[in-house]
């Protein structure tokens, strides 16, 4: 896909995500302003060429049990949600599907067609002092299995209620992600598993 192109294909898919709050709204006012200008959007090299690049995350949920499946990250030191960096020309939903299949062994099926959610941080841990543009996406799990996870990125993977994420140690955009997921999804049933 041609640079121009690829650009307004990921600015279509941005312009799309209606903010939940002035800190969102914030994030895609800066992300759009980014893609309209030169600078490259993907990763050419890690940790961090260029400095500021696109992520898709996917956040895994059991919708009717209101639970999200979280990775605790070896380099980051945090809980996430799996994900990856986009490779140029690559589509974001198809960096789900890659990332999905190789950080839990799992098929990606979409609650959206599109990402939900989209923020901009700084990264923390090893790899600190870059930005990532995060795209986040949502897939259907079940909270009833824990699937195998990829030893070297992760150190654990845990289902959590929506209740009860490890805020102190988590991403710092995923109760704000889980509270807009809990508003677009339909009534359901929380489980003790």
């Amino acid at each position: 896909m041609k640079d121009a192109s690829y650009r307004s294909a990921i600015r279509k898919i941005v312009d799309a995500i209606g903010p939940c709050d002035d800190l969102e709204a914030d994030h895609r006012i800066d992300v759009l302003a980014w893609i309209d200008s030169d600078a490259p959007l993907c990763r050419i090299a890690p940790p961090a060429m260029p400095p500021k690049h696109l992520v898709a995350y996917f956040l895994v949920v059991d919708p009717e049990r209101r639970r999200a499946l979280l990775v605790d990250h070896r380099k980051a030191c945090l809980w996430l949600p799996s994900g990856g960096h986009v490779e140029p020309g690559e589509h974001p939903a198809e960096t789900v599907h890659r990332e999905i299949a190789e950080e839990l062994r799992l098929e990606g099926e979409f609650l959206f067609p599109e990402p939900i959610f989209l923020t901009v941080t700084e990264t923390v841990g090893s790899t600190a002092g870059h930005v990532d543009v995060s795209l986040w996406y949502v897939v259907r799990g079940d909270a009833a299995v824990i699937p195998w996870f990829a030893p070297e990125e992760f150190v654990a993977a845990a289902w959590f209620g929506f209740g009860d994420l490890p805020l102190e140690r988590c991403e710092p955009h995923l109760g704000r992600c889980v509270a807009k997921l809990e508003r677009m999804l339909p009534a359901g049933r929380e489980a003790a598993s």
